[in-house]
């Protein structure tokens, strides 16, 4: 954890450098894009700055309290139970600020939710999910964007990618990447037998333009005809945009805008997020042995949560939490299950890093 602190303190002060830069204030694209991924790292670095004075002025006072001079020992004694709790509560909000890792004080994330086993009533069970996190994003007072979405003929979707941006989204929804299973009656059910369908969502921290840098020789593009549910022709113009990571094989689509260069830059932020998101998976395999993620792995094949509506239950099964309020859960109410993955991240921290004496 130390390490990480070191890093972001490093970079925030890297970033404070070039805000004063006269070549980034001539550049207002990497400006913005310098501000915000400074501001995102603000509250930790300066939190931080203050723990490592205090941890200064602790050691000064700890040899002024070896002092031959009686008054110098006397006051430096009196002031060292005073530092301590002061630096211990700065810990406790390092620890805090850091649950979910180096990502966690992002304020942009992609969160992408995929149909699964179930035909119709998967896509159906997506549109749900898509519902409940915009109405917890409203409730939080964040900006929700549709990137790209591929809807059904019954109002599902079989994928739609969201660009959330406020504080705290990352650290807040980071843990809904997973398989999300439900167990419900379909409308289209005549017998009213319960049928078991499930999505896979998929939660990526968002890079800055300086993080992740891709250029038009880095892949392949393609435009095609926008379409809508069931092939039904939409544009008569080649506005949509298919990406395709030459390297990775990471492929991207989006049709949803008119305009074939907002649905580029769209597609553009999505490839971003996945290739910063796979050089993230890499490096948390080379450390694995130093992970504390315990809640799970953020993998879409981990089944993570069941909604189940007959019984009016939510299970979390990484946490066991089961509430009995999925209808309150599915209006966007989740500060409940968000909270208790919080809270158990926090015990792990505490457990491992326990206080600074």
């Amino acid at each position: 954890m130390r390490d990480m602190l070191e890093k972001k303190l490093h970079r925030f002060e890297e970033l404070e450098a070039q805000l004063v830069d006269p070549e980034v204030l001539a550049n207002s694209p990497l400006l913005a894009a310098v501000a915000r991924e400074h501001g995102s790292l603000a509250k930790l670095a300066i939190k931080y700055r203050h723990f490592l004075a205090l941890n200064n002025q602790i050691s000064e006072a700890m040899e002024l309290a070896k002092s031959a001079d009686a008054e110098m020992r006397e006051l430096a004694e009196a002031e060292l139970p005073e530092l301590k709790k002061e630096r211990e509560g700065y810990w406790e909000d390092l620890l805090d600020m850091t649950i979910g890792g180096e990502d966690a004080n992002r304020t942009r994330c992609m969160l992408e939710i995929r149909a699964g086993t179930g035909g119709n009533e998967a896509a159906l069970f997506a549109r749900d999910l898509y519902q409940m996190y915009k109405h917890y994003a409203e409730n939080n007072g964040w900006k929700v964007e549709i990137l790209s979405m591929n809807p059904t003929e019954l109002g599902g979707f079989k994928e739609i990618v969201l660009g959330v941006e406020g504080e705290g989204v990352f650290r807040q929804l980071q843990y809904e990447s997973g398989g999300h299973r439900v167990q419900r009656v379909p409308e289209t059910e005549a017998k009213g037998r319960i049928h078991t369908s499930a999505a896979t969502v998929a939660v990526m921290a968002e890079p800055e333009d300086v993080e992740i840098t891709i250029s038009p020789e880095d892949y392949r593009e393609d435009k095609y005809h926008a379409s809508g549910p069931g092939g039904q022709h939409v544009n008569k113009t080649e506005s949509a945009i298919r990406l395709t990571h030459i390297e990775s094989g990471i492929v991207v689509t989006c049709q949803d805008e008119k305009s074939q260069h907002k649905n580029r830059a769209k597609a553009l932020r999505v490839l971003k997020s996945r290739l910063y998101e796979r050089r993230q998976e890499e490096e948390h395999k080379k450390r694995s042995a130093e992970r504390l993620g315990k809640i799970g792995s953020g993998d879409r094949s981990q089944r993570i949560r069941t909604y189940n509506f007959p019984e009016n239950r939510v299970t979390d099964h990484r946490i066991n939490l089961t509430l009995y309020k999925l209808d309150h859960i599915m209006a966007g109410n989740l500060e409940p299950v968000i909270e208790g993955l919080l809270e158990f991240e926090r015990q792990d921290l505490r457990k491992a890093f326990g206080t600074i004496g």
